[in-house]
């Protein structure tokens, strides 16, 4: 699908915009499982003060979409309507400040979890197991190897629809399981956490672990979206999922992984429907054996084809 180029619109409406804007930029390469049709925009802003005037000045019809790494991410075929927004590099600084990180919203995870290690800051190393970036992981409350984003969160910087900034603190945040409270139309740029203080030889070698642990239990090294479903209370997605007899099950070239049931898999020519038709009818067999619904927890954008 091509839709129009409405960049020069854009120009028209926010004067002086630095970021890049590219017009039907392809989402597949920018999405793990590499499928899904076109972003009608890709913006990449310059940083903090470019997104923000983009923000205040864009028209108020324009449909705006927010992506991180993809690590968590189906974008369907018939791709994105409106702005995509995707932080670049001045949105990925890292800094340390004795026991506390500050860290932009484009710095991947597993960095944050680095420079905390290397700095001596224990208690940031569940972050080495979560596939994404920081907005995501603010986004979702994201978790992983015992941690989670509320346990070590400060505060988080966002912007609003309008482009003004709010400085959230934990309270505000509003965090549950995979989920924050925040409205949907705030961009998060920054967030502090506070660690505490530790060796960086044994927070390493905890990180190396929870490597170690990912690579002999998930299908790490394929084009795959991370965890499927979100657990339900007091069950894991994964046993429903096998106990539903899907692993292995395929439409095509997408697939239910046999090493963990709760990730899918394309194997190289799925479109975003077979995986997330592939998706739904997991939904259904666990519905049919036990009841239980499952919700996606990956991030479903786009048109159908």
């Amino acid at each position: 699908m091509t839709f129009p180029d409405i960049t020069s619109e854009i120009r028209q409406a926010v004067p002086g915009i630095r970021g890049e804007l590219e017009a039907n930029a392809p989402m597949a390469p920018l999405s793990w499982f590499r499928t899904g049709g076109p972003a009608q925009v890709l913006f990449t802003p310059a940083d903090e003060e470019d997104l923000a005037a983009f923000l205040k000045g864009r028209p108020r019809d324009l449909p705006v979409t927010v992506v991180g790494l993809g690590s968590n991410l189906l974008v369907r075929d018939g791709g994105v309507p409106g702005v995509v927004i995707r932080l670049g590099k001045a949105f990925a600084r890292i800094g340390t400040d004795g026991l506390r990180v500050r860290a932009g919203a484009g710095a991947p995870d597993v960095k944050v979890a680095r420079a905390a290690a290397e700095a001596g800051i224990d208690g940031l190393s569940f972050l080495r197991g979560i596939p994404g970036a920081i907005g995501g992981a603010l986004r979702m409350n994201g978790g992983a190897y015992g941690g989670e984003v509320k346990d070590v969160l400060v505060e988080a910087r966002a912007l609003d629809g309008e482009g003004r900034p709010h400085t959230l603190s934990l309270a505000q945040m509003g965090f549950s399981y995979r989920h924050c409270g925040v409205p949907e139309d705030f961009i998060f740029v920054e967030a502090t956490f506070q660690g505490r203080a530790g060796d960086p030889e044994t927070i390493l070698a905890e990180m190396n672990r929870i490597t170690e642990a990912r690579s002999t239990t998930q299908p790490v090294n394929t084009r795959t979206g991370g965890s499927t479903f979100r657990n339900p209370d007091g069950r894991r997605a994964w046993e429903l999922i096998d106990a539903a007899g899907c692993r292995g099950y395929r439409i095509g070239d997408a697939q239910v992984s046999e090493m963990h049931c709760n990730f899918l898999i394309n194997h190289g020519a799925a479109k975003a429907a077979d995986i997330e038709r592939l998706g739904e009818e997991v939904r259904a067999r666990v519905k049919a054996t036990s009841g239980v619904d499952l919700h996606w927890e990956i991030r479903r954008i786009g048109l159908p084809d």
